[in-house]
């Protein structure tokens, strides 16, 4: 038995019949924006709102740290690369999270810095997460620099 299916009128009345489907918004990113009275204090803002996106740290201990040394060739790249550092360390630790972070050297000039970051290894029944942050971008990326408030913007891929 031979049959011949005209594909074209089928395909047309499928799509006509049927209309199971729809476009969603949909973000793959997230900005994130911190200050503070020095520029210092804004980066070390970033970075735990960066962990704070992904967990619920009022559930996060300080049981350890860890200890980060990070250059740029520029400000943004510094700022990219402080917090390129401490994902790295996140996904690389067993999913350990930063609660807190402080800068304890840095060289402005020489757009490099040394920072300790404390908290604690993911745990499942203890800590509640939010989005994974997946990478970290210069898109719109900002550091604005004043006498009496430092702040910048973040985005992230998630």
């Amino acid at each position: 038995m031979n049959v011949t299916i005209n594909w074209k009128k089928q395909k047309q009345n499928y799509l006509i019949e049927k209309n199971n489907k729809e476009n969603l918004d949909h973000t793959a990113d997230i900005q994130l924006h911190s200050w503070g009275d020095t520029l210092l204090e804004a980066f070390e803002q970033v970075c735990i709102a960066m962990f704070g996106y992904m967990y619920e740290l009022e559930d996060v201990q300080l049981l350890k740290h860890h200890t980060v040394e990070v250059s740029g060739h520029d400000m943004s790249s510094l700022l990219f690369n402080f917090l390129n550092e401490f994902l790295g360390l996140h996904f690389e630790e067993d999913y350990f999270i930063f609660k807190d972070v402080e800068i304890i050297l840095f060289d402005p000039k020489g757009f490099s810095l040394k920072a300790i970051g404390y908290g604690e290894k993911f745990d499942r029944d203890k800590h509640g997460t939010g989005t994974e942050v997946k990478a970290i971008t210069y898109s719109a990326m900002q550091i604005k620099e004043e006498k009496t408030k430092c702040e910048v913007w973040v985005v992230v891929d998630i």
